[in-house]
Order: C-alpha cells, then sequence, then structure tokens
C-alpha cells in the first residue's frame, strides 16, 4: 500500500506575511516552497542590504529593527535546516491549472502546486502630477529601496510629494542619511488627517511614532499643498512648482522627486489565479475576495498587503491566519485563529483611519489638463483617456484597448487608478462602474528566450 504524499504548498513571496506562512507549514510539518524576487527574504518593508553592507538594523529599519531581525534570522535558519525550499531571485509571471510559471536565473521553470498561498505585499500609489515622465521622478518606495539596499541617495537636492505615513518615514530616513531634503509636501490638508484620529487611535504608539517623524522634518513638511507641475530641462527635473495651504505659490528647486499617496495591493497573480474582486471605496482600488482567514477559493489563499493594507504586523497575522485555513481545508490540525482574528480587527480599524486621514487625490486627478501624461510607459495622456472613454461606453478595458493605457512593462500598476478615475469622470460615473484592467501574462517583463527554455 503507497504512502499518501504530502501536499504541495507554495508561497510567492518572502516578506513578513510569506515568511510566517512558512513557519507556520514548517511548524506543522510540511515543507513548503518559497519564491521570491528578492536574493534575501524580508519583502520590501524589511528588505536586506548585500552582504558587507556596514548600516545596522538600527539605521535601515528604525523601530522596526528587531521584528526584521528576528523574521530574517528564522527564515534563515528554516532554509539552512532544508525545512522550506527557498526560489531566490525567482518571479511568478504566470499561473495556470495548478502551475506556476517561474522566471529565474536559467529561464523559466514550472513548478505546480496543490495550495498556493500569494503574498506579493503592495508597492507605490502614484497620482499623475505634470512633468512627472520627466528624468529623476521615482516613488517613495524607489527612494526608500535606494537607501536600505545601497545606501544612497537618489539625488542631490530632494523634494518628496503625496501623502501617507510613507512620504514622512522616507523624508525622516533620508534626513537621517545625510541627504538635502528640500522639501515634504502633503496634499493632505491639516483638517482632513485629523478627521483620521478615531482609526489611529486603535494603534497610539505608531501614531505617536509618526508625528515624531515629522518633528524631524524641521519644518520641511507641508500639509495641504497643491501640486501644479515638475518643471525639468533636457537632463531632468529641476523644480517642483507647488502652492501651500494659504494658496501662495512657491518653487523649489530640485534635481529629484519622490512621489506616492500611500500603497497598492499588488493583484496581478491573484487575477491569473482566477480570484475574484471587489471595489474598496475606502481605498480606491480593487482587491481580491477573500473570507476572513484569506481563503480565495480553489485552493488560493492570500495573505498580507496584496489582499489588506495593513503594514507589516498586519501581514505576519494574515499568513498566519492563511495557513491554518489552509491546514483546515486538508484535514490537518490547524492552530487557533481567535486570537490573530482579534488583533486583525485592531489593525483594520487603524488602516481605516489612515485611509481617511490621507485620502487618494481623486479630485487632482479629475482635474489634469489634457496634454498631462497619465500613463508613463506608452506616453498617454489625460485627452486621449478622455477621447476613450467617449468610444469606449466608459469601460476600463475599452478605453485601455482604444489608448494603450496600462499596456506598458508596469500593466498598469501606475496609471490604473488614474486612468480609472479620467474615465469615470469623463463617463459621469462611480470607479467601481468602469472595472478594473484585466490581468495578463507574463506578469513581469520576461524576454522571449526565458521560454524557449521553459522545462
Amino acid at each position: 500500500m503507497s504512502e499518501t504524499l504530502p501536499p504541495r504548498i507554495v508561497i510567492v513571496g518572502a516578506g513578513p506575511a510569506g515568511i510566517r506562512a512558512a513557519a507556520t507549514l514548517v511548524e506543522a510539518g510540511l515543507h513548503p516552497v518559497v519564491i521570491d524576487e528578492g536574493q534575501r527574504a524580508g519583502g520590501q518593508i524589511y528588505r536586506r542590504p548585500p552582504a558587507g553592507f556596514t548600516r545596522t538594523a538600527e539605521q535601515l529599519y528604525g523601530s522596526e529593527a528587531a521584528k526584521a531581525r528576528a523574521l530574517h534570522t528564522l527564515f534563515d535558519r528554516l532554509a539552512k535546516e532544508g525545512r522550506l525550499t527557498h526560489c531566490a531571485a525567482s518571479s511568478v509571471i504566470a499561473v495556470q491549472k495548478g502551475r506556476l510559471h517561474v522566471m529565474g536565473e536559467v529561464g523559466v521553470q514550472v513548478i505546480s502546486y496543490d495550495r498556493l498561498i500569494i503574498a506579493t505585499g503592495a508597492s507605490d500609489r502614484v497620482a499623475p502630477v505634470p512633468g512627472w515622465q520627466s528624468a529623476g521622478v521615482y516613488s517613495l518606495g524607489a527612494a526608500q529601496i535606494a537607501l536600505k539596499a545601497q545606501g544612497v541617495a537618489l539625488g542631490r537636492r530632494i523634494v518628496l510629494i503625496g501623502s501617507g505615513p510613507l512620504l514622512t518615514l522616507v523624508g525622516a530616513q533620508l534626513v537621517k542619511a545625510g541627504a538635502d531634503v528640500a522639501a515634504v509636501l502633503d496634499t493632505s490638508p491639516w483638517h482632513q488627517q485629523t478627521r483620521g484620529f478615531w482609526g489611529l487611535a486603535a494603534r497610539p504608539v505608531v501614531a505617536l511614532r509618526g508625528l515624531a517623524l515629522r518633528a524631524r522634518l524641521d519644518g520641511r513638511y507641508h500639509t495641504g499643498v497643491a501640486l501644479e507641475r515638475i518643471e525639468a530641462d533636457g537632463t531632468g527635473v529641476t523644480a517642483m512648482r507647488w502652492r501651500d495651504a494659504g494658496g501662495r505659490q512657491r518653487l523649489t528647486a530640485c534635481d529629484m522627486i519622490g512621489m506616492g499617496w500611500h500603497l497598492r495591493a499588488e493583484t496581478h497573480l491573484a487575477d491569473l489565479a482566477g480570484c475574484d474582486f471587489t471595489y474598496d471605496e475606502q481605498w480606491r482600488q480593487w482587491l481580491p475576495k477573500t473570507d476572513r482567514m484569506g481563503r480565495a477559493g480553489n485552493g488560493v489563499y492570500l495573505a498580507g498587503d496584496g489582499v489588506r493594507l495593513l503594514g507589516a504586523d498586519g501581514a505576519e497575522i494574515a499568513g498566519r491566519l492563511a495557513v491554518a485555513a489552509c491546514l483546515a481545508d486538508l484535514g490537518r490540525p490547524a492552530p487557533s485563529a481567535s486570537a490573530d482574528l482579534r488583533k486583525l480587527a485592531r489593525l483594520e480599524r487603524f488602516a481605516s483611519g489612515l485611509a481617511c486621514a490621507f485620502p487618494w487625490p481623486a479630485a487632482m486627478v479629475r482635474a489634469l489638463l489634457d496634454e498631462a501624461i497619465v500613463c508613463r510607459c506608452e506616453n498617454v495622456n489625460a485627452g486621449a483617456l478622455r477621447e476613450g472613454a467617449g468610444f469606449g461606453g466608459g469601460e476600463a478595458n475599452r478605453v485601455k484597448s482604444l489608448s494603450r493605457v496600462g499596456m506598458g512593462r508596469c500593466q498598469g500598476r501606475y496609471c490604473q487608478l488614474a486612468a480609472v478615475e479620467l474615465v469615470a469622470a469623463q463617463s459621469g460615473c462611480a470607479p467601481d462602474a468602469v472595472g478594473r484592467f484585466r490581468g495578463q501574462a507574463p506578469v513581469r517583463p520576461a524576454p522571449v528566450g526565458a521560454f524557449l527554455r521553459e522545462g
């Protein structure tokens, strides 16, 4: 009589959610496969620098240093002991019928799974500002990654624009590292930020930590600003033109601009895996549908910021919950979820406070002039989107096919939210009525040669 083989469980992503999911599976006596784009586990928030880097964990992660170090140590130990398989520097570019197409250094290989846990995290939520296609404009996340991974600032004189906790965090980190940060411009006015107090009070220590970061910016931080345009010449960014809360026009010279309005869930793989989606009015974006444990159906489970924008602590909890659901569905003993579900509710209240205090700048996007670029990859402007809305009946994918918005290398990661706002405004409907861009493989740019070597 043959022995039943254990289920093959694959985790995509080795950030806080993926690491915690892997550790929980190992504790249950299973051997997960963890696929991650980084060379070393940690994700974006706990990204690790190359070997030999001299900055300490405290310098890299600040108040989160102990958590980062603990997760790094845990994952490295499990990998060294052979209790999990780590596919580093590898990208899942397609999902089809229980099979993952994974692009790595040797080309594309196919990895099958019985259960799939997607923990792909989030990226910057950006809004187009006239001139943002110029050289020297980066996302806040890119600026932070450069600082963490290489210890460098991406400019000699820096302006940061947007809204949300990452804006002030990156600003404070750059100032602490000795960079010349000329201004940190927050589009959310102070009275709007105070409206989120009821939610932010769910985590008072974290909220106070955010206020302390602002204090470090020492007069550079401005609330309630209006962003007019990014000035540039043939070599790149030269200045940021903006108006302060009093309406006075300001021009701040710089050679680098970092931008971001909190986060956008990374959902491409969830889409290809067949997950259903729902429009979240609070975050003004489409998010995958799951139950409280992360079940998305068809043997797929979601964890972390790719389904709920709750930060690193929430991601760890979601990783444990997803595994508990997976084990229960397999008929195996599962850890109790009651305590984690209570913690999750508190983190969701805090996240609601953030969403209220630092909203997506819908009005700014809808007011863009026709000549303003919305899709940087394909050089599509706001006028082309408004024209496409008339011909496409106000549906996202029809406008996409008519204008080529979202068809570039980023596949709509940076332009989709703004494009939907513009189409909705032109069509006289809500963003959820416009729909979302359909995901398609490969979800990352991949050379044709990689598929020729697929095996």
